[in-house]
Parts: C-alpha cells; sequence; structure tokens
C-alpha cells in the first residue's frame, strides 16, 4: 500500500517536472541566429566546424595555444555566435561555443569541463557574452587551474564568481550604446576582477552585437554594423589571446 502511494507520488512529479519543462521550453523562447550566422555556421575558408549535442566546435587550420571556450548570452541559441566564432578560427584560435540547458548559463555552469577533460593537457581561456560571461566567471572562481583567463562580452562578474586574487588574466569590452548591460552593477563588479584586467569599449557598438541574432528588447540602436563590431571584437581578443605565454 504504502509503495504503491510512493509510486503515485514519484509519478505525479515526474510529471510536474515534464510539464514544466514543456512550459519552459515554449515561454522561454531564444533568440535565434540571424542569416549571417546560419552561413557562419557552414564553415569554409580554413575553419571546419563540428555541432555535437553539447558544443559546435569551430577548428582551425592549425591551431594556436590556447583554446576559447565561450558560453552564450541567456535565451540565445549558441549559433548566433557562429559568425565571431569563425573570425577567431581564422586567427588560428579554435573555439568552442557551449550549448546551455534552456539556452540559459545558469543552468550548465560547469559545462567547459566536458571539453577540458577531452583534453586536459591544452590551454583554455574562458568567458561568454552577458549572462553567459558571468557564469564563465563562476566556473574559472571554482576551476582556476584549468584555464588561463576569463573574457567577458557586455558582462561582469559577481560574488559568486569573484576573481580577485588570482593569477587569471581577464578582459572585459562593452560597446558604448548597450541598453541592456546594467552599468551601475558593471562598475560594482570590477571589485571582483583580477588584477591583470583590461577594459575596452567599443564605441557605436551595443549589447546584441556581440553575437548574431537581430535586435534584442531593451537594447539601443547601435552606430556601427553587427560586422564592424564583431571585427573589432575579434580583433581586441585575438590580439588578448597572443600575449599568453607557451607552456
Amino acid at each position: 500500500m504504502k509503495l504503491s502511494r510512493f509510486k503515485i507520488i514519484l509519478g505525479s512529479l515526474l510529471l510536474v517536472v515534464l510539464v514544466l519543462a514543456v512550459a519552459a521550453s515554449i515561454w522561454l523562447k531564444p533568440y535565434a541566429p540571424d542569416a549571417e550566422a546560419i552561413t557562419a555556421m557552414k564553415g569554409g575558408s580554413g575553419v571546419s566546424i563540428t555541432d555535437s549535442p553539447d558544443w559546435i566546435m569551430f577548428e582551425p587550420q592549425q591551431a594556436l595555444q590556447p583554446d576559447v571556450i565561450f558560453y552564450p548570452g541567456g535565451l540565445v541559441r549558441p549559433e548566433s555566435y557562429a559568425p565571431l566564432a569563425v573570425r577567431l578560427a581564422d586567427k588560428g584560435y579554435r573555439t568552442w561555443i557551449v550549448k546551455m540547458p534552456l539556452h540559459l548559463a545558469v543552468l550548465g555552469v560547469n559545462r567547459a569541463g566536458g571539453i577540458i577533460e577531452m583534453n586536459p593537457k591544452q590551454q583554455y581561456v574562458i568567458g561568454g557574452h552577458s549572462l553567459g560571461g558571468a557564469m564563465a566567471a563562476r566556473y574559472a572562481a571554482k576551476y582556476p587551474k584549468l584555464v588561463r583567463g576569463v573574457f567577458f562580452l557586455a558582462a561582469y562578474s559577481d560574488a559568486g564568481g569573484s576573481l580577485k586574487g588570482t593569477e587569471l588574466r581577464a578582459i572585459s569590452l562593452t560597446g558604448s550604446d548597450d541598453g541592456v548591460l546594467d552599468k551601475e552593477a558593471y562598475e560594482q563588479a570590477k571589485a571582483y576582477m583580477p588584477a591583470h584586467t583590461d577594459y575596452v569599449q567599443i564605441n557605436g557598438g551595443n549589447h546584441a552585437q556581440f553575437g548574431s541574432y537581430g535586435k534584442q528588447k531593451g537594447d539601443k540602436p547601435a552606430e556601427r554594423t553587427p560586422q564592424e563590431q564583431q571585427t573589432m571584437t575579434a580583433s581586441v581578443l585575438t590580439n588578448w589571446l597572443s600575449k599568453f605565454p607557451a607552456e
């Protein structure tokens, strides 16, 4: 009798979880990749692409150190960052875009670990856009020996991802026309950044154009084109990556 009741309760809980998951997939509709992102997902020009259930890898013909692990922004499909990833891979940096549960990095903070476990001798930096950047910092704060640096695109760390006092290098990129980033919280979050942090502002850039998924609610119009902003972003990041000494 008690066992039957337990099975009924368990079955009811599983049903509730299933309903919530279905509801979340309907209501939490992610931003979809635009035409440029879809084209970038085809690869070419010396960059090959592997699309797996857990990540998308952009492989250059000759890879430099370190690899780049990228966490997408909240409710943004990973393919939306393909144009930026192709630009980084074209400069020689193997780039991994991590796929997140329900497109929310807060639900998959430790997913970089699966990539690092495949080749633990490789060097890595981790980072991401918006929510993805904050969650990447949490991973780096938890496993500072597994990555060499952290990059933030329209993002900032929090107390749970404090990098203060670590030997990690960091770089933060923002757009001058960003209408989504909480500027006050961003300034306060500098207290959680490591000593070796570079801050770069892209004049005329906004929040959404670090990716390729169209306009984002609450964002401001950008004075630059998405292509210009992403080219500048890739240039700044590759310059930063080039300064990591080989080990």
